[in-house]
């Protein structure tokens, strides 16, 4: 996949990227260490409307190649979105607990609901925000992650460890977009960090906090 070579500190949509995680000899694998890059990397999300049932998301690298889908039925009781690889298969199952006040969701590995394959739980900071903002636990070693996003520019960064920024996604406006139901976000991922987490984390807020 082709990688951003520009500065870190500046881009052409206007937001800073942050200090490469390589630099700090960090390494987040959450999925898989396939979906970590030794160099900072663009992808761009793809979400087209589908009538009151949701959205269907794929994400996609620089040359259009998709890398990764998400999909999953939005007219059942409960919140459920699959992550896959662009061969469908299921890399991560996202489902909304009915009876957190704080709108959180469990994410399992592959399609079910194990509790022995939960890998982290997504939450609000706060029942009542005035910005978006995640909180993602894991019950391991990974360390703290953060989603903060912003309603009147459509973006968002994850955080780790609540300082070093270590991705962030902002709308791409393009003319007539949003009459056809289709939205494009630009996500730029510094070199180590893991995607398909990263991408994991923007469907939960896209679904918590409807920002995208």
């Amino acid at each position: 996949m082709a990688g951003t070579t520009d500065s870190y500190q500046q881009t052409s949509y206007g937001f800073a990227i942050g200090t490469p995680v390589a630099t700090q000899n960090t390494n987040v694998a959450v999925v898989s260490d396939v979906f970590c890059c030794p160099h900072p990397l663009q992808l761009t999300v793809k979400k087209k409307c589908k009538g009151l049932s949701g959205a269907k998301l794929k994400v996609v690298d620089l040359n259009s190649n998709v890398v990764l889908r998400v999909d999953g039925p939005h007219d059942s009781f409960s919140k459920k979105r699959v992550l896959c690889d662009p061969a469908g298969y299921p890399l991560l199952t996202m489902r909304e607990k009915l009876t957190s006040l704080h709108d959180g969701w469990t994410v399992h590995r592959g399609e079910g609901s194990d509790p022995r394959e939960l890998m982290f739980t997504v939450k609000r900071s706060h029942a009542l925000q005035w910005r978006a903002r995640l909180d993602v636990i894991f019950q391991s070693h990974y360390g703290n992650f953060s989603v903060v996003g912003t309603y009147f520019d459509d973006s968002a960064k994850v955080y780790h460890s609540n300082a070093v920024i270590i991705a962030e996604v902002k709308e791409k406006t393009t003319f007539g977009g949003f009459f056809k139901g289709k939205q494009d976000f630009v996500v730029r991922i510094n070199a180590g960090v893991d995607y398909a987490f990263i991408v994991s984390l923007l469907v939960i807020l896209n679904e918590t906090n409807t920002i995208f």
